[in-house]
């Protein structure tokens, strides 16, 4: 699946078939299903990936001093800018271009 087939995607009533818990969470983060997406979250906080995903709902929430802790798990820098443009990064990071 490409960047543009899962974006495309997000109107669609469910998410692809087959996507991992990391791109079926931003799926739902996507949509702004913020409790979906952090349920998957919570239940993958096994890697830097998920730590990452977890900081960036938690700034989506507008909990900075949550998310603050989760990038710090993630080995991330605290993203102060746009939250569209790190939901890009994260899902370009696990698609093709």
């Amino acid at each position: 699946m490409t960047y543009a087939n899962f974006v495309s995607s997000l109107t669609q009533p469910e998410p692809p078939a087959g996507l991992s818990p990391l791109l079926e969470a931003l799926w739902y983060a996507g949509r702004d299903e913020w409790h979906r997406a952090h349920s998957i979250a919570q239940d993958n906080e096994h890697d830097a990936l998920h730590n990452w995903l977890h900081a960036f709902l938690h700034r989506q929430e507008g909990d900075a001093g949550n998310a603050a802790y989760w990038y710090r798990r993630a080995g991330q820098p605290v993203v102060a800018g746009s939250l569209r443009r790190e939901w890009e990064e994260m899902v370009r990071t696990q698609l093709p271009e």
